[in-house]
Order: structure tokens, then C-alpha cells, then sequence
């Protein structure tokens, strides 16, 4: 069995501060002789449950800080009826969900469950969609919802505290998924029921080890309870070369430049320390196209999404856009930083909703009502690269280039031989001086930083 299969007192025990835990009170209702159903043997089902855990219900719901940040915690008992969600557990999700509101605290499931009651049958399954109007709630708050993933997380707890909340971190090896061990098809693979498969297929943000546990979770705590979002993100300084180049094309050649600064130098040189979310939700990740998360920058939270220099795919835009819309949800300013040649164009991109995904970053920055800062640190390519960038609010280094089109395929469009792409490249004035000439970006990025940026 593996470690994580933790008591719901021993969790909340491994990431709390030390002393800090107050039970809320659970509601009270009317018993009813054997549930809802009638179902015999129930309330003696119930009261073994009791006395092996000594607890009275499958949750435990109370507030305690987590490296020095408040939350409301909801920790499930996975020995009490498998940690299964009934009438009684409804009741005590959403009273703590409600002193969260109250109270403008974070909220942290920390799930262990097989799914819904069978012996309170659709009363039990009809309390997922009261967790459900419960953790609407908490975001239209402006709350965050971040969920640990305990062994095992199945069922209905899976596809509403769990895959519902903001940021989803489970512990190694857990059993993950919609279906629990007992109802899965004959023969199907028991590898795709991991919190490692479902990071893999971006449902979930982390895979993090039980004794780190409450270090990762206090770190995300921290970033997304600090909120300031009425202040664009400061421009980051330009860490490449410090002078302008002379042609369009040499514009190109320098951003393309494999001695060239990427974002992951950018994000170490900008943030004091930084987390990351992963995947979109979709069944989809970019590693190698796009990083997105929050970071502290001078006692401040940042939520970042930097192109890698890399082609981005659809699964990265979609991951962008959830940053985005999360930070906008929290009232955290973004910074984004634009570096692609262009959208991947391939078959399996296009399959995959390219366009579609696209569609969802410009949608995201132009409805954030938190203010988005972009800077410029490579190759612009297309509608790929200008996604990220924020109207009005644009910055370029001396690095970078950014056009409506590669020079080499507007050539290719005009019909022009190889050797006039350096002339293209000179009249579709890519350059960073002339996209400021232009009025496309607000300026020049040096070393030290553009002068009088915010």
C-alpha cells in the first residue's frame, strides 16, 4: 500500500503548521433509520466505520495554516466507508465551503475517496452537484481551489473537488481516476489510472512526494492568496545583446540565434522563486512550447505564460488561456513573454484544435480584467506569437523581431526568389525600432530595463 494511504488526521497532521487545526462544526440534520433508502444495515455499517476511525462522517472539515498561509482544509477519511461521499458528507463540504467564502480563505481538498455512497444511492451521487455549486462559488469569489490527490482519488470526488479546482498537485503513485479498480473494464491498463498518467495527460498539475508535500502546497498557498491586481507586472530586463540591429534580416538572424537568451533565463533572472501548472485540461501538454505558472517578483505574485522559442502547440495555448483566466479569476497580473516562430502547423496540431486554441489565448487576454505585460524576447511569428501579446502593453528587446509572417514564406506568397528574402524581411519592417516607429510596441527593452515602464 502505498505511503500517501495516510489517516485523514494524519494529512492534515503532515501539512499543517503545529497547533493551528480547528474542526468547523458540522451541520446537524435529522437521522434517519438506515439512510435515506432504508437501506438495512446501514447505521450499523456506519457505526463500525465510527469505531475504527473515530470519526463520525467520511470528512473532516476545519481551517489551520500551511506554511504560514490560512486555508480551509478538507481532509477525507478513506477508512470510513472508503472515504465515500453521502447526504452527511454534503453537509459538510458545503458548510466549509461556505466559511471559506465567509471568511476569504483558500480551500484545499485533500482527497481520498472511491465515489459516492451506494447505500444512500442517487442522494448520494446528487451531493456531487452541490460540491459542484459550491466550488462555482468559491471561484466567482476570486478564491483559490487547490487539490492534493490521495490514493485513491476515484469517482465523482475525482471529477469535482479534485479535477474542479484551480490547481491539482497528487502524491506518487496514487489511484486516479473516474474509474475506481472494482468497475473498470476487463483488461484495461492500470497504468492509466496514475496520478503520473494524468500529469502526463495534463489533468493534473504535479506529481509531488508525500515529505514535500506541505512545502509544495505552501508555496502555492502563498502565491495565490497574495493578490494585487490593479498593477501591471514590471517588464523584465533584457538579458541578450544590448544593441539594435541593422537590417530586418539581421533583426531575424539575431532572434534566431541559438546563443540567444530563452524564457526559462528570463523567469530565473525575474522571479525569486516560481511554481508551475501543467497541461490543459484537454488531455494535453507542451513542455517544450510554453511555460505557465506564478512567481514572486519583489514580494509580488506574477502569473507568467513564456513561449520557449519553439513552435507552440494547441495544448499549450489551452494551458496559456487557463493561466490566464485563473490569474484574471484571482486578481494576479500576467506577464507573458512571446518567443515562437509560429503556431505548430502540422497535421496532429490541426487535429488537435490549432485554431480553436489560438482563439482561446486572444480571448483570455483581451477579457482579463487584470492588467497583461508582454515582452518581446525572440522570434514574433504570426498570430501564433501575437496570442500572448498584450494591446497597448508590448515591449520588445533588442533580440527579438516580431512580423505578420516568416520572411522566408512571404517570399515564397510573392513569389520571390531565395535570394530576396533579406530584402522582404527589410520591408515588412520586423525590427524592434521599427515596430516601436509603428506604434506596435511601447519600447525598447535594455539591460537595465525601459525607461519609464511600469
Amino acid at each position: 500500500m502505498p505511503d500517501q494511504r495516510l489517516t485523514a488526521r494524519g494529512t492534515l497532521d503532515l501539512v499543517t503548521d503545529d497547533g493551528t487545526f480547528a474542526e468547523l462544526p458540522s451541520p446537524a440534520r435529522e437521522p434517519r433509520p438506515d439512510g435515506p433508502l432504508a437501506w438495512h444495515g446501514y447505521d450499523a455499517s456506519r457505526a463500525r466505520a465510527a469505531e475504527r476511525t473515530g470519526e463520525e462522517e467520511s470528512v473532516v472539515c476545519g481551517t489551520a495554516t500551511v506554511a504560514g498561509t490560512r486555508a480551509v482544509l478538507i481532509a477525507f477519511e478513506f477508512g470510513f466507508l472508503g472515504g465515500s461521499l453521502g447526504e452527511h458528507t454534503g453537509d459538510r463540504l458545503e458548510g466549509a465551503y461556505a466559511y471559506a467564502r465567509e471568511h476569504r480563505l483558500p480551500v484545499v481538498p485533500l482527497i481520498a475517496t472511491g465515489g459516492s455512497r451506494m447505500q444512500e444511492g442517487m442522494v448520494a451521487l446528487t451531493q456531487l452537484q452541490r460540491v459542484a455549486r459550491q466550488s462555482a462559488l468559491t471561484r466567482a469569489a476570486g478564491l483559490p481551489q487547490i487539490a492534493v490527490l490521495r490514493d485513491p482519488t476515484t469517482g465523482g470526488g475525482w471529477a469535482t473537488l479534485g479535477a474542479g479546482a484551480d490547481v491539482i498537485l497528487a502524491l506518487g503513485g496514487a489511484q486516479v481516476g473516474f474509474a475506481g479498480s472494482r468497475v473498470r473494464p476487463p483488461g484495461a491498463d492500470p497504468a492509466a489510472y496514475t496520478a503520473e498518467a494524468q500529469v502526463a495527460a495534463g489533468a493534473a498539475d504535479a506529481v509531488v512526494r508525500t515529505e514535500d508535500l506541505k512545502e509544495s502546497l505552501g508555496a502555492w498557498l502563498r502565491l495565490l492568496s497574495r493578490t494585487d491586481p490593479g498593477t501591471p507586472a514590471p517588464v523584465p530586463a533584457a538579458l541578450g545583446t544590448p544593441g539594435l540591429p541593422a537590417t530586418g534580416w539581421d533583426a531575424v538572424q539575431r532572434a534566431r540565434s541559438p546563443e540567444r537568451p530563452r524564457a526559462r533565463a528570463y523567469l530565473d533572472a525575474y522571479f525569486a522563486h516560481r511554481v508551475h501548472i501543467s497541461g490543459d485540461r484537454c488531455g494535453g501538454r507542451d513542455p517544450d512550447g510554453i511555460l505557465c505558472g506564478f512567481g514572486e517578483h519583489h514580494g509580488r505574485t506574477v502569473a507568467f505564460a513564456a513561449q520557449t522559442g519553439a513552435g507552440t502547440r494547441p495544448a499549450g495555448y489551452r494551458t496559456a488561456a487557463r493561466v490566464i483566466r485563473m490569474a484574471d479569476r484571482l486578481g494576479v497580473p500576467v506577464l507573458t513573454l512571446v518567443d515562437t516562430p509560429g503556431a505548430a502547423n502540422d497535421a496532429d496540431a490541426e487535429r488537435q484544435g490549432a485554431g480553436a486554441a489560438i482563439a482561446e489565448v486572444f480571448g483570455a487576454v483581451a477579457g482579463a480584467r487584470v492588467p497583461v505585460t508582454t515582452l518581446v524576447i525572440g522570434e514574433g511569428g504570426s498570430g501564433g506569437a501575437l496570442a500572448l501579446a498584450a494591446p497597448g502593453n508590448t515591449w520588445a528587446t533588442p533580440d527579438s523581431y516580431f512580423s505578420v509572417i516568416a520572411p522566408e514564406l512571404a517570399a515564397a506568397i510573392l513569389k520571390r526568389p531565395p535570394e530576396d528574402v533579406e530584402n522582404t524581411a527589410d520591408q515588412l519592417r520586423v525590427r524592434p525600432q521599427d515596430l516601436v516607429e509603428l506604434g506596435l510596441v511601447r519600447g525598447i527593452v535594455r539591460g537595465s530595463g525601459p525607461a519609464g515602464a511600469p
